[in-house]
């Protein structure tokens, strides 16, 4: 059974960190479907609960989730059985099989980000790059959470792929960045030019 960082959960399950973390710190998710020894880490299956919890925070009261997180563990196997998992829990249907899709999804970019990247000592000093390029992830992600069109994203990184551009906030999710100051998107190249033609001429200078 794989087990992933809280930062890779959060993107496979489609939530935040925090909203990670809430699974342990208020008991949520059985202890069986995660770790907490060394560090915090959760089984790939558990996140397909961890998204139901969420996603369904509007339609069921957070006891009512729980309960249903129980009983699907009772009446559902883990893995590919997701996909046929539906009982009644007080005359509401609960099916796993959308969250179990998406979750899919979102693990299948997670794996393709990973292959994706690679940190190498002797490449700008072992700054996570995408594969055959000198291209830092973690600034192409910049540019893409700074809603920077693919266009000028490629016109300044030409030797990337529109696929590896997708991957790039992908990976800088799962990936957070460690012992490094964290960039702002308004000091990495290509954004700040892109952010200050966005600013509208009454919002500098006063």
């Amino acid at each position: 059974m794989e087990y992933l960082t809280t930062s890779e959960a959060a993107v496979a399950a489609g939530v935040s960190v925090p909203q990670i973390q809430r699974m342990i710190d208020e008991k949520i998710l059985p202890e069986d479907l995660y770790r907490t020894a060394q560090m915090r880490t959760f089984r790939t299956d558990a996140c397909v609960l961890i998204a139901f919890y969420f996603e369904t925070a509007d339609l069921l009261t957070a006891s009512a989730r729980q309960r249903a997180i129980r009983n699907a563990l009772e009446h559902c196997q883990a893995g590919d059985s997701w996909k046929n998992c539906t009982f009644e829990e007080h005359f509401v249907t609960v099916r796993f099989s959308d969250f179990s899709r998406e979750v899919d999804d979102r693990l299948h970019q997670l794996a393709r980000a990973r292959e994706a990247v690679v940190e190498d000592p002797e490449i700008l000093g072992g700054t996570p790059v995408f594969k055959g390029t000198r291209v830092p992830a973690y600034d192409v992600a910049a540019m893409v959470e700074a809603d920077v069109p693919l266009e000028e994203i490629l016109e300044s990184y030409p030797s990337l792929k529109d696929w590896q551009i997708k991957l790039a906030l992908v990976y800088a999710r799962a990936v957070p960045p460690k012992g490094r100051p964290k960039r702002t998107s308004s000091n990495i190249p290509g954004v700040k030019s892109y952010l200050k033609k966005r600013l509208r001429p009454s919002s500098i200078g006063g």
